[in-house]
């Protein structure tokens, strides 16, 4: 037997660990169209996979079912790439995210273009996790999650609000429009400042290039939503530090963000290089012991799944649109960028990735903190709801 049908069968069996066959009918099944893929990707591991598809070596019909069988199977365990222990051990013993390089990291992948986020996301522009609990489309599931940020803060009028990584605007807008709060948000992306400053108008809205760690004044609430995973390891402490000195005895913080089931120090390979740069989600672990001794925990939700479908409605967005990004974005972009969004939507399928929502307090809520788990049609019925929890709880 020749070295590459050894390889191409090793690969093979492999994948078959995962139901995936080479060449194969399914829409899961992976078509080779290049006979070095094989010694590529056993070499390279998930880098290779990522480039070799940018590349057009394969295809599949379904590449988020393929990635969530793939996911399900802890394949990307047992293939990695002959670098990967020497990455990981300096990614533990660098910060890979010091002011300088956080500021070049965010502008590599946020500015790339408002024109590509229009198309992709929301009429808000909510570039995160939908919450699809009685929602129908992606601008309901978006609205509804930022609802229930806003019920899980217990806004009310005259609060000031800090928004830690507020993209464009859209939850400080809408923060300020729907529950009469004042808001100053923080980016360190240059084009999302522009649009966000648009976006705001002439609301009670403050819009920053700053990055959080130079932050030191006095806030009512703290929001974050999916900025702390590109914090890195090194400065959650940081983080939560900043957040605790920013946040008033009385106050609520809600953090936002994708969760790993493990510990780590560095990102997947293919997404680090190509799409989140020095990106590294948190654990469970990490965010508790950064927030220990700061925070009393008030709530923990997780709805990873709500990732999956919201995901999914952004990829159809891209190739539904594509035709007016095509001047602008080569094929080998809208490989790399579907591939990113089927990829991670695989991923949580297959309950690799999770999502969760913190509620932190200085120092406890007196008489303990009800959170909710749904929002309705209005915000005086929210409040109703809310209110008769808080009876429950205390009955």
């Amino acid at each position: 037997m020749s070295s590459s049908t050894r390889v191409r069968r090793r690969v093979a069996d492999l994948l078959e660990h995962a139901g995936i066959t080479i060449d194969g009918p399914a829409p899961h099944d992976i078509q080779i169209h290049d006979d070095r893929f094989f010694a590529r990707v056993l070499a390279g591991g998930s880098l290779a996979l990522g480039e070799s598809y940018m590349d057009r070596w394969w295809d599949c019909p379904r590449l988020d079912e393929f990635f969530a069988r793939i996911l399900r199977a802890r394949l990307d365990r047992r293939v990695r790439a002959r670098r990967w222990l020497w990455d990981h051990l300096l990614a533990r013993l660098l910060n890979r995210q010091t002011r300088r390089r956080a500021a070049r990291a965010i502008g590599r992948h946020y500015d790339l273009g408002n024109d590509l986020y229009r198309a992709m996301l929301d009429r808000r522009m909510i570039y995160s996790c939908g919450f699809w609990r009685d929602a129908h489309d992606l601008d309901q599931a978006q609205e509804h999650k930022l609802e229930l940020i806003a019920r899980k803060l217990k806004l009310a009028p005259g609060m000031r609000v800090l928004d830690i990584g507020c993209g464009w605007g859209g939850t400080a807008r809408y923060l300020a429009e729907r529950h009469g709060v004042s808001v100053v948000g923080v980016t360190i992306s240059r084009r999302q400042v522009e649009l966000a400053r648009e976006h705001v108008g002439d609301l009670p809205v403050e819009i920053r290039l700053q990055d959080y760690r130079s932050l030191d004044e006095t806030f009512d609430r703290i929001v974050s939503v999916g900025m702390i995973e590109h914090v890195g390891h090194r400065n959650h402490g940081t983080f939560m530090r900043v957040a605790r000195r920013c946040l008033a005895p009385e106050g609520l913080m809600l953090l936002h963000t994708i969760g790993a089931n493990h510990s780590s120090h560095r990102g997947d390979p293919w997404i680090d290089r190509y799409i989140f740069p020095d990106g590294v989600l948190p654990s469970m672990n990490q965010l508790s012991r950064a927030a220990e001794h700061r925070f009393v925990l008030e709530d923990w939700h997780g709805f990873g799944p709500d990732y999956d479908r919201t995901l999914m409605a952004w990829h159809r967005n891209v190739v539904t649109r594509w035709s007016e990004l095509a001047d602008r974005y080569d094929d080998r972009f809208y490989r790399m960028w579907t591939y990113y969004l089927l990829a991670c939507a695989g991923a949580f399928r297959a309950r690799k990735n999770q999502l969760w929502q913190l509620v932190l307090s200085p120092q406890g809520v007196v008489g303990g903190y009800v959170a909710p788990r749904r929002v309705g049609t209005s915000t005086e019925e929210l409040a109703a709801t809310d209110e008769r929890a808080t009876q429950r709880a205390h009955a």
